[in-house]
């Protein structure tokens, strides 16, 4: 299996990192957004869906980027080591059909013409 790998989300309106097992997202690391002093400003989860059932889906809150990334590492060892290939590629069959949706989706529309 590849090495995880983290990309900072550019449409989070704050830090957010996806984390990715090859080409498929398994988790996010995120800072959290309102939370009152003395709270974890940091949370973590890990899964993906398809491919595992939601309830196999973990996640937690840390008081550091660090804590986090290595918590999130922990359960994902764990977690992967429940997963078979098929449960990636069904993921990856998701992505990619939700892909075509939307670009078959996008052809149909008609363009849109200013009446200048």
């Amino acid at each position: 299996m590849p090495e995880l790998t983290r990309r900072r989300s550019t449409d989070a309106p704050d830090e957010c990192w996806h984390v990715y097992n090859g080409d498929v997202r398994v988790g996010t690391i995120a800072l959290r957004t309102g939370m009152p002093p003395g709270e974890d400003p940091w949370s973590w989860a890990c899964g993906f869906y398809p491919g595992c059932h939601p309830n196999e889906r973990t996640d937690g809150t840390a008081a550091t980027f660090d804590q986090a990334r290595v918590e999130f590492e922990d359960a994902w060892r764990v977690f992967l080591s429940n997963r078979m290939e098929a449960d990636f590629e069904t993921w990856r069959e998701q992505r990619d059909w939700t892909e075509r949706k939307y670009s078959m989706w996008l052809a149909r529309l008609p363009s849109r013409r200013s009446n200048d």
